[in-house]
């Protein structure tokens, strides 16, 4: 145990409440094994560094899960492949462009959005046009001149989560506004520092048929000066997309039976894929080795919780929480003994608190279980539904579900970005949230409490009461649920 970490552990502690249950007991010496010296670095290592970026349905993302099994067995915890089905495959194997006008010629980094469309082998050719930031007033401004050409889209740069959040509301409206428009593709500036390069999804999903990309923010720029000067451009394209039907792929659960109530079921999860132009270290591979992480300590000291908990590695997050779904439909008849699902998404920032999905009656209980690790706190609890993760069909299904809240951090700007990398992981703070979310886990393996699953009519009105509806279609998944294909329907 390093020394930083021996005197956080001594904090942790002296403030923590006394342990007056064996239960209590047995969380505190969780807490400790995992401020330990444990594997958890090497596993982030490995599954970065030589499994490299992750997106569904690729050799890199076969060779995670394959791996992730074996960390659970070798650890001694019952693990299995759950399988699922992805809607289609989209892969990218390559994107390039060249922009040109009179006396100007250059190459600009870019990557394609998933969900993007390919372009002919010999690339699309069109004109490029400045569509302002992507508003009503910009594409009224511009009038004809966007049909058929390629829209250029100029962003602010993001620099924390609120940003993030923001940039994903606005690309569903911009997007549309440019398929109105008659727009043959559309082009993000990208809005990470300097010339990094990242995804967002296409907001139309696998329904989208435009090619879509993002270019280096320079030249992005430079392209809009000269566009604003007056310079026509014309901008190649040449997007190498693999797509494909529906296919089968699988998800990795863990399992430690419960020992009094096994069949009451508490779920801590984390996306096991990524995106690819890095090799997604914050997004999501450092929760992943967390979780993994949790239940190798767990059966290394020989712990039994009251309830039976799985540790679930979910795929096909990065595409509309496939794995997730996936999960909730194979489980259907016990999602009445599910009494939490957990969800870790947001790098190595401070876990600061949850979000308890606009169910108040979670609160007491996530502060009964914080206890042992008081002394990480204070934790702020926001009780709102939130979209954009692995709890999204656990909440529609009316499961009680937590999101662990994160201080931004180096997130946002990393975010789906190249610079996604193992050395942007906050090592020291990892560990600290994996004492975090063990003692939310064990809490609600061990303390006792009723938190009934919601029916079909209280998830309505969630989507009625609040701004769920709109973070539903900013994400694509509110027709789903709309049709009765996805989640509860009264």
């Amino acid at each position: 145990m390093t020394l930083h970490i021996r005197h956080l552990l001594t904090l942790v502690l002296l403030l923590a409440p006394t342990p007056a249950t064996a239960q209590s007991d047995d969380a505190s010496r969780l807490v400790a094994a995992l401020l330990g010296d444990t594997p958890m670095t090497r596993d982030l290592l490995t599954l970065t560094d030589e499994i490299g970026g992750r997106p569904t349905g690729s050799p890199a993302n076969l060779r995670a899960f394959d791996w992730a099994l074996e960390r659970f067995r070798g650890a001694g915890v019952e693990a299995r492949k759950e399988p699922f089905r992805m809607p289609g495959l989209w892969l990218e194997r390559s994107a390039k462009a060249t922009v040109k006008g009179k006396g100007v010629a250059f190459s600009p980094g870019i990557a394609s959005l998933p969900f993007s469309a390919g372009t002919p082998a010999a690339g699309l050719t069109a004109g490029l046009v400045d569509a302002g930031r992507g508003a009503e007033a910009d594409f009224s401004a511009l009038g004809t001149r966007a049909k058929g050409a390629f829209v250029l889209i100029e962003t602010k740069e993001l620099t924390d989560l609120e940003g993030l959040f923001r940039e994903y509301t606005e690309a569903g409206h911009v997007e549309r506004r440019a398929i109105a428009a008659g727009a043959a593709g559309l082009v993000y500036m990208s809005s990470r520092p300097g010339n990094t390069l990242a995804r967002h999804n296409a907001s139309l999903g696998l329904a989208n048929r435009h090619p879509m990309m993002m270019m280096e923010r320079d030249a992005a720029a430079r392209a809009l000066r000269l566009l604003r000067a007056g310079t026509p451009l014309t901008l190649t394209a040449v997007l190498d997309i693999r797509s494909g039907p529906a296919y089968q792929t699988h998800n990795v659960i863990g399992e430690i039976r419960g020992a009094i109530r096994p069949d009451e079921i508490v779920v801590i999860g984390a996306h096991l894929d990524s995106w690819d132009l890095g090799t997604g270290a914050l997004d999501n591979g450092a929760n992943s080795a967390m979780v993994i992480d949790i239940a190798r300590q767990i059966r290394r000291l020989g712990l039994k919780p009251a309830r039976t908990i799985r540790f679930a590695l979910w795929n096909g997050e990065e595409q509309n929480f496939n794995g997730s779904f996936g999960y909730t439909s194979t489980h259907a008849a016990e999602l009445d003994r599910h009494v939490m699902a957990s969800s870790y998404d947001i790098g190595t920032g401070r876990i600061t608190g949850f979000f308890t999905g606009g169910r108040a009656e979670m609160i007491p209980v996530v502060e009964r279980a914080l206890a042992p690790v008081a002394g990480l706190g204070p934790f702020t609890h926001i009780d709102i539904p939130i979209v954009g993760t692995d709890n999204y069909d656990f909440m529609m299904q009316g499961v009680p579900n937590l999101v662990a809240n994160q201080e931004s951090a180096n997130y946002g700007p990393n975010y789906h970005a190249r610079s996604d990398e193992f050395g942007r992981a906050d090592l020291r703070q990892l560990r600290l949230n994996a004492a975090i979310a063990a003692a939310v886990t064990w809490g609600f393996a061990t303390l006792d409490l009723a938190l009934p699953r919601h029916s079909a009519r209280q998830v309505d009105s969630l989507v009625r009461t609040t701004d769920l509806a709109e973070q539903m279609k900013s994400f694509n998944v509110y027709d789903a649920w709309a049709a009765g294909q996805r989640g509860l329907r009264p």
